[in-house]
């Protein structure tokens, strides 16, 4: 009861800040509105200085990348896109996927992973497929995070995306797009530090290489390393990025890129607690780890080719290549038992991977009319090929009975050592088709978005035909599917659009079934009503989405999975219903706002495993809310110092993964972050402060053994940030 009452008041406390902010910015936007009507008595020119004041807008951006395939603004599109763009990030100090990211669009949130090898982001009840540069590298567990030197923008797209991308999860994706030679010469070079030895510097050169303006590049450099809130945790990374884009003629163009990263983490498994008495119940800086456990080594290249063809003013071709080749060498630690006074044994089992990608693109853009209609066309051809392979056979106990305990502070010796691992042949020769995973897709689509009334309604009109082959442990199944979509979107002012949408998915799975069984692909179909606004000539722009998404097959981890398991879970039916609303801008001058909520109802429907019928799908937050505030000052002695705060906050969470319903419920989760900047010139200087409450924050979920596991997330830290742009 007391558990209630208490989700009961935060809830309320949060809606109060919400409306309280709003009624702010209702307030500061019709005085500035007044002020406007006044001004424009007096002087005309100054009116016209004061719009394009108001105009401003740091954090809302209209255009779609490349990388998404459709012309257009965002605003005209029939679905709920968010993007993120390069100065929301750099002001974050956000310096990887797995931080923080997902906290600036509603309904995304971030589960803690294997530490920082990949991103998990879960929207609408389920895993976000993860995308870069409109390539879908979404797999088991993913390329690794990528790091934030090298990225221009994310944009998180809400619900199928099929039409725009090759085949994505129905709840939505995330597109990372990297950063292109800009035609500018310019430059940005930073220093970071922060807590718990945290050191990062990175190189950002953007330039000309000939005097025609006819080849441009691109380098951006990174390196950090930094330590943990817990012993025997140190990570080191490091990044180069280099990118060619050369002008051909006045119609075409090709991009050359290469990224690689490298990272030494520690042990992936080092990062999790556990306890028989319930989550939290042990400090956070107690750990599984030991310095005689070897660091996970990760090798990460993609090289990505892109060239465009202008054929005339109205049509133009893309054709992509990309390639990913990802090598770990590592280990996980776990646990095989433990008791009520906190007695546990420790093991530590291989984890060798190699994941290989191959994809090619090749897509037409194109403008016709007929009589008063206006078509925007878009047709291509997506091939794809992954394959996944593991090695988790080898694996050494640590610890005897009653030789390691989670309670007791110090280091604890490992009674069996840390064994040593056999690596003398290559992993995928050394494994063969005993941890193999390969998807090959090939996929066919259309598009037509049909323009009535001047563009006021846009009518659109898709389908798509996939075909996918897959090899799960050696067995192979074969699928193919026609997947359609329409969607319409009315101007009833400018900048207020409304939209209705109707998509259907089809997304090949990889996963092992205890039963043998060869693991379906995920069908879904999508149900939206939304409406899009832009205020006070675009200072700040709002969206609400309303929703209901059916999907058949989905997956999750199996929660009885032991050392060397990865066997998954296959639902019979979910359904995820729900409210997003989204607002970002500038509220008045020198005030800048992100604000967004979402409502999420997720269940199991159908039930084909141990999961129970009604179950809330895992991972999955039914409230979930961020607000951030950042105001610049725009005159006086403080001039050019800026405050932040922040708060996340989410309600009525639903473990990772749960086959038993046993242990308790997840705590709400509450967050405050809070910065403080200055810039002028060139030269810009930030301080966050992470966690200011220093509050006990963590995921994690119960296991069927009797046992809970979570990851917690570190105390109050700090980041600060030196950055020189020239």
């Amino acid at each position: 009861m007391k558990s209630n009452i208490s989700r009961k008041c935060n809830v309320k406390v949060f809606w109060i800040v919400i409306c309280s902010l709003f009624t702010i910015t209702a307030a500061k936007g019709q005085i500035a509105k007044d002020s406007l009507q006044t001004d424009s008595i007096s002087s005309k020119k100054l009116l016209e200085e004061v719009i394009v004041t108001s105009r401003k807008n740091r954090y809302n951006v209209q255009e779609l990348s490349a990388s998404l395939r459709i012309d257009g603004k965002l605003q005209e599109v029939p679905q709920n896109i968010q993007i993120l763009n390069n100065q929301l990030l750099s002001e974050q100090q956000l310096y990887t996927m797995s931080d923080a990211i997902a906290r600036n669009v509603s309904g995304a949130n971030k589960l803690e992973g294997w530490g920082d090898m990949y991103t998990y982001i879960t929207m609408r009840g389920a895993r976000a497929a993860a995308f870069r540069n409109g390539m879908s590298v979404s797999g088991m567990y993913g390329v690794l995070s990528e790091d934030m030197s090298f990225v221009d923008r994310v944009e998180f797209v809400k619900g199928p995306a099929g039409f725009m991308l090759s085949n994505g999860e129905p709840s939505g994706i995330y597109n990372i797009v990297t950063k292109r030679p800009s035609g500018t010469p310019k430059g940005n070079f930073s220093f970071g530090l922060g807590s718990y030895g945290l050191y990062r510097t990175t190189l950002d050169l953007d330039g000309l290489l000939n005097k025609r303006k006819t080849l441009q590049y691109r380098l951006n450099v990174a390196g950090q390393t930094n330590n943990a809130f817990r012993n025997y945790e140190s990570t080191k990374r490091w990044s180069v990025a280099p990118v060619l884009t050369y002008q051909l003629d006045k119609k075409t163009s090709l991009t050359v890129e290469y990224i690689f990263q490298y990272a030494s983490m520690p042990d992936l498994g080092v990062k999790y607690l556990f306890s028989k008495t319930g989550y939290g119940t042990v400090p956070r800086q107690q750990t599984l780890a030991d310095p005689g456990i070897e660091q996970t080594v990760v090798h990460d290249q993609n090289i990505h080719v892109n060239l465009q063809h202008v054929l005339n003013d109205n049509w133009r071709i893309t054709a992509q290549v990309s390639y990913f080749d990802y090598n770990q060498q590592g280990s996980f630690i776990w646990i095989r038992n433990i008791n009520n006074t906190g007695h546990m044994q420790r093991y530590l089992n291989i984890w060798d991977a190699n994941n290989k990608m191959r994809f090619g693109q090749v897509f037409v853009n194109g403008k016709h009319r007929t009589g008063p209609i206006e078509h925007k066309l878009l047709a291509g051809l997506d091939l794809s090929s992954k394959s996944y392979v593991a090695d988790f056979v080898q694996s050494y106990n640590m610890d005897s009975i009653g030789t390691f305990n989670i309670y007791k502070e110090g280091y604890q010796k490992p009674y069996y050592g840390t064994g040593k691992f056999d690596r003398s042949i290559d992993v995928r020769r050394r494994i063969g088709t005993g941890f193999l995973l390969e998807s090959h897709v090939a996929g066919l689509y259309v598009q037509d978005d049909l323009g009535f009334f001047h563009n006021r309604l846009h009518l659109t009109l898709a389908g798509r035909y996939t075909y996918v082959k897959d090899n799960n442990y050696g067995t192979i199944s074969e699928n193919r599917k026609f997947t359609p979509r329409v969607g319409l979107s009315y101007a009833v002012a400018d900048a207020l659009n409304i939209y209705a949408l109707y998509d259907q998915a089809f997304l090949p799975q990889t996963g092992k079934l205890r039963s043998g069984k060869s693991v379906k692909p995920l069908t879904g179909n999508n149900f939206e009503l939304g409406i899009k606004k832009d205020w006070w000539e675009g200072s700040w722009n709002t969206s609400l989405s309303l929703y209901r998404i059916m999907k058949e097959n989905q997956l999750s981890a199996d929660p009885d999975n032991g050392g060397g398991e990865n066997y998954v879970l296959q639902f019979g039916q979910t359904k995820t219903q729900g409210v997003e609303f989204d607002l970002k801008g500038t509220i008045f001058k020198g005030m800048y706002m992100i604000a967004n909520y979402a409502f999420t109802d997720s269940k199991i429907t159908e039930s084909t495993s141990s999961y129970k019928k009604g179950t809330q799908v895992p991972g999955s937050a039914k409230h979930s809310g961020n607000i951030l505030l950042n105001y610049q000052f725009q005159s006086g002695v403080l001039k050019n110092l800026g405050l932040s705060g922040s708060m996340s906050y989410m309600a009525d969470r639903q473990t990772w993964w749960t086959g038993d319903l046993n242990g308790e419920s997840l705590p709400d989760y509450c967050r405050f972050d809070a910065g403080i900047s200055w810039h002028t010139g060139p030269l810009r200087l930030d301080l966050n402060i992470y966690n200011i409450l220093d509050t006990y924050l963590y995921n994690g979920s119960h296991h069927s053994s009797g046992w809970y596991y979570w990851r917690p997330e570190p105390p109050r830290n700090f980041r600060f940030g030196m950055a020189y742009s020239f």
